[in-house]
């Protein structure tokens, strides 16, 4: 008896969780999905960020001429140099209170277009703090589901008897309602890898965030200060294009011996160094565990950051976000994450849609009962910051917008139409 009750304990607590936070934790699941092909989203759509092909990189100094040259007024914030080798640069321009996305080909030294937000932009704040104005509210939303997916998923290993055995196992009989949950428990069974590593990396990011055992400080190095004031300064939005790149590129290059360049962080300021990042012969680290800071004057390092040197809690720190998005390996994890990530999205639909069909069977059961309308509202509310933030922030036109609207629309209609009017036409037959 008593293991009867904690089977049904657990299996509660997993519906509880898929059921009544179904839509918020469909939200944060589909958007970190297409964050993982989200570079290759802005391939598709800006014909400007693809690169021209095989070749040597021009100087870093031409690039910032054609720079200057398009941008005069602007400042450089940021440099990215994809690894992705069907990418070019993107170099994020600071103009009149506006940042702009600056394609650049590295091959040819064109300055090719520009953007006020990207895909990878977009959906990596969508994902990131799912677009709420107070940034923190947001960032813990999206991180309280790695703890939410955690227990959805020890709880599903422990109320299924021997799940190894049904790794291959789909029902077709008895109807849909039968089909549909066999199909939930595998795609489930073959998503439990993923599941773990998501969970985990997620719960790793609320470590990191709310600084338990310092792992923040030790993670997140102060860039260190400079003393420059007695020096000539040549203007605020002038000083980012006088820097002599291709120096300070050689001695980041001679402190990391090895290291690729995949960003640089400009500066405005001679009281601020330089900061180079990119990769060497460590693996699955991100950019920032190999750091270079250098005088912007005298080009001097004045700190100095091997990833095979760091210690353990900074290596964890810097494998999280390749581990999570999946481009460490380049365009075939991108794929194979992405594919987990829908996997993980399909489970809380076809999870809905059972609880919805046990309801049409049952009368009077209501799986997500005043929730509904929980979900519904925060949804609505994101929604709203979303459009705030593509009209103040990215300061998109009237045509993307529209088709955004028209997007969401069609979703929502489906939803109704799916997930109401056919269990609703179902139930009268």
């Amino acid at each position: 008896m008593l293991v009867k009750l904690n089977k049904k304990t657990l299996f509660q607590l997993h519906s509880w969780i898929g059921i009544k936070l179904s839509i918020l934790f469909f939200i944060v699941c589909f958007s970190g999905t297409l964050a993982t092909l989200s570079n290759e989203m802005d391939w598709l759509f800006y014909p400007a960020i693809r690169a021209s092909g095989e070749g040597e990189r021009v100087p870093y100094n031409q690039l910032v001429d054609q720079l200057q040259e398009a941008y005069p007024e602007g400042a450089i914030s940021y440099w990215l140099m994809p690894k992705e080798s069907y990418l070019n640069d993107i170099v994020y321009i600071d103009l009149q209170g506006q940042r702009y996305y600056v394609f650049v080909d590295p091959l040819s030294g064109e300055v090719k277009g520009d953007t006020t937000v990207t895909f990878q932009r977009f959906f990596r704040d969508f994902h990131y703090y799912l677009f709420m104005p107070f940034y923190q509210i947001g960032y813990f939303m999206v991180l309280i589901f790695s703890f939410f997916l955690a227990i959805s998923l020890v709880t599903a290993v422990m109320f299924y008897k021997k799940w190894w055995k049904k790794l291959f196992e789909l029902k077709s009989g008895n109807g849909k309602l039968m089909f549909f949950r066999s199909l939930h428990r595998l795609i489930g069974l073959w998503s439990l890898p993923f599941a773990i590593l998501f969970s985990l990396t997620g719960i790793w990011y609320f470590v990191e965030r709310t600084n338990l055992g310092k792992v923040s400080d030790i993670s997140n190095p102060v860039p260190p200060g400079l003393d420059n004031s007695g020096e000539n300064q040549t203007g605020r939005f002038a000083f980012s294009y006088q820097v002599d790149y291709d120096k300070a590129a050689q001695v980041a290059k001679e402190a990391i011996p090895g290291l690729q360049i995949r960003g640089i962080v400009p500066t405005n300021d001679v009281n601020k160094p330089i900061y180079f990042r990119g990769t060497s012969h460590v693996p699955l680290v991100r950019n920032r565990a190999n750091r270079v800071y250098l005088d912007p004057l005298s080009y001097r390092p004045v700190m100095v950051q091997k990833a095979e040197d760091i210690p353990t809690v900074m290596y964890l720190n810097d494998i999280a976000d390749p581990l999570h998005f999946g481009n460490w390996g380049g365009l075939s994890t991108k794929i194979l994450w992405f594919l987990a990530g829908l996997s993980l999205s399909g489970l809380v639909l076809t999870g809905i849609w059972i609880a919805l069909k046990r309801q049409v069977k049952k009368a009077g059961v209501k799986p997500m009962g005043r929730w509904k309308y929980v979900n519904w509202i925060i949804a609505l509310v994101i929604t709203g910051f979303m459009y705030s933030f593509m009209i103040l922030r990215y300061s998109l036109s009237w045509q993307p917008l529209v088709v955004v609207g028209l997007l969401l629309g069609l979703i929502s209609w489906l939803s109704w139409y799916i997930f109401v009017f056919r269990l609703q036409k179902t139930s009268r037959l």
